[in-house]
């Protein structure tokens, strides 16, 4: 009789202590105009199908079937979509882990030739958040642990797990509430009690926090959303203007040309035949 034994040797991955926050569904519509954010935790995004693009922190990458995209807590993002191929995706929260990949904050893979592994766990993961039968809770966190490691072990380039990384919640709040509301009218007086400090330790305590005091974090903030706007529609500059929460025209044109020395018009035309040239 054959007996095969086979020895099992620990590794040096300590055991994780993530938790799972929810699992989404979602189709990209043409309606649906996403706006940068940050979440104080972890999201991982799996392409079931389509096409588009991850805008992550001021860096954007074209994304596709299969792709995993791992964006680490109070890191800003947002997607977009082609037309003829809207991106479909599950999106896992994940508390309490950081996925390092060659030190930056964010990752995109390409899981197509382990898709049989890692989308199982993710379209499972899924099941068990929609049924809710006896015991999901302690199902979904195994499942998520192995999905985790799966990841790891299937990614080319290094990736590493760390506990999240420690911030300033009140600032990391301010910032947060900044890039999901910047297109509203936003005051020092109002963020300040928003955050319950006062006006002066905000402005130092933040600036200290992101290089820039809140009032010009809000400017920037809505300059970048100009600049992909006027990269990736034909809205007209007023309706830009509109939607990033600027007061006027003529105002947006003045503090972008001071910004980016450059007018707004001049930018998108640059874009434009630079994307011809490609």
């Amino acid at each position: 009789m054959a007996n095969n034994v086979y020895e099992v040797n620990c590794t040096n991955l300590s055991k994780l202590t993530c938790k799972l926050l929810y699992v989404t569904q979602a189709k990209y519509e043409a309606d649906w105009h996403s706006l940068m954010h940050v979440h104080p935790f972890c999201e991982l995004f799996y392409v079931i199908r389509g096409e588009g693009e991850f805008h992550i922190e001021n860096e954007c990458y074209p994304v596709r079937e299969d792709d995993l995209v791992i964006v680490n807590a109070n890191t800003r993002h947002t997607e977009s979509s082609k037309d003829m191929r809207p991106l479909e995706y599950i999106v896992l929260g994940i508390e309490g882990i950081t996925l390092f990949s060659n030190g930056r904050n964010f990752s995109v893979s390409n899981y197509e030739d382990y898709k049989h592994e890692i989308l199982f766990y993710i379209k499972t993961l899924l099941l068990e958040a929609q049924n809710k039968s006896n015991y999901y809770d302690i199902m979904s966190q195994d499942l998520l642990e192995v999905l985790i490691v799966n990841i790891i072990r299937r990614t080319k380039t290094e990736l590493s797990v760390a506990a999240p990384q420690k911030t300033n919640h009140e600032c990391a709040f301010v910032k947060q509430y900044i890039d999901e509301h910047f297109n509203e009218a936003i005051t020092l007086d109002d963020l300040s009690e928003r955050s319950h400090m006062s006006k002066f330790y905000l402005v130092h305590a933040f600036k200290k926090f992101t290089g820039s005091t809140p009032i010009d974090y809000v400017k920037k903030r809505r300059l970048k959303e100009a600049c992909m706007l006027l990269r990736t529609t034909d809205h007209s500059l007023g309706q830009i203007t509109g939607i990033v929460g600027i007061s006027s025209q003529s105002y947006l044109s003045q503090i972008f040309k001071d910004e980016y020395h450059i007018s707004p018009t001049e930018y998108r035309l640059r874009c434009r035949r630079s994307e011809m040239t490609e």
